[in-house]
């Protein structure tokens, strides 16, 4: 395939068929055709063919979680830049899933601690770094989000750091254990909210993009009621925490199906990870009208 063509595998829209006149979608003479093995190739995945009607210049792709777009955009691949999602859905991912299975009490670990180095160099530094070049191939969504966890990772290292900044320890000091899992249920509280605001846009999308950010907001509700709502010890509340453990669990594993969907690709997969989008979003409706149509 040419890279032109290569760059609608993220595209699920519909696309007619070509005309007996050989003239394409665009009023132009089609100059290249595809084999019987890329136009079944491209029929087995998207369910029509040939791609070689769109122009992939000018037409826009549609909503698609592995290049952490919730709305239509332009592909990078015909950029000077790569997509910079998968990195920082990596970096996301991984950090949740060590600081999930503590929450969950996996091989009985009480303290987080272990998760400063990720949040710090992985979750941390690699996710804002990803972020920025978000904003470099212009992708504002992606930039907010990814440059925004990559912070709260870098907040989180700096609470937990130990003997480092002393935040937990002169909260302690003041106001005993239970002032700082209150002001820690407040900080969450705050990431709850934010993660509600970019659940809203991702509503018109796919469905494992909509669930990463769903199973997110989730993860924040109740590790923010399980710190402020403690239990008789007055401690953080261990089945509420736990529970928000697992749906931290199911947050990283979406990202990373999103982080593996933007990275595979006919270059060097094969086989392409599948997308599904809402019965309301724009996709589904136009293949609907084109049903219609035929």
């Amino acid at each position: 395939m040419s890279a032109e063509q290569n760059s609608l595998e993220k595209d699920v829209g519909p696309i007619p068929e070509s005309g007996s006149d050989g003239i394409n979608g665009h009023g132009a003479p089609m100059t290249t055709q595809l084999t019987a093995e890329e136009t079944a190739r491209a029929a087995a995945r998207f369910g029509y063919g040939p791609l070689s009607k769109v122009n992939t210049h000018e037409a826009n792709l549609r909503p698609f979680g592995g290049e952490f777009q919730p709305g239509l955009y332009k592909s990078v691949e015909q950029r000077k830049f790569a997509n910079p999602a998968p990195l920082g859905l990596c970096a996301f991912a991984l950090t949740t899933f060590v600081l999930s299975l503590i929450n969950m009490g996996a091989r009985d670990i009480t303290e987080p601690n272990i998760v400063v180095a990720l949040a710090f160099g992985y979750g941390g530094l690699v996710q804002l770094l990803a972020g920025m070049w978000e904003m470099a191939v212009g992708n504002t969504f992606g930039a907010t989000a990814l440059s925004s966890y990559g912070g709260f990772w870098l907040s989180f290292a700096i609470v937990l750091t130990p003997g480092g900044f002393e935040i937990a320890a002169s909260i302690e000091k003041a106001g005993g254990a239970a002032m700082f899992d209150n002001s820690f249920g407040l900080f969450l509280f705050g990431w709850f909210i934010f993660t509600t605001i970019l659940l809203f846009c991702t509503l018109r999308s796919t469905v494992a993009f909509f669930l990463l950010f769903f199973f997110l907001d989730l993860t924040f509700l109740l590790l923010g009621i399980g710190y402020i709502h403690r239990n008789a010890d007055d401690k953080p509340n261990p089945p509420v925490i736990k529970t928000a453990g697992f749906f931290g669990l199911m947050a990283a594993f979406t990202a990373w199906y999103n982080a593996l969907a933007g990275i595979a690709d006919s270059s060097n997969s094969f086989f392409i990870i599948p997308v599904a989008h809402f019965p309301w979003s724009p996709t589904a409706r136009s293949r609907k009208t084109d049903r219609e149509q035929a």
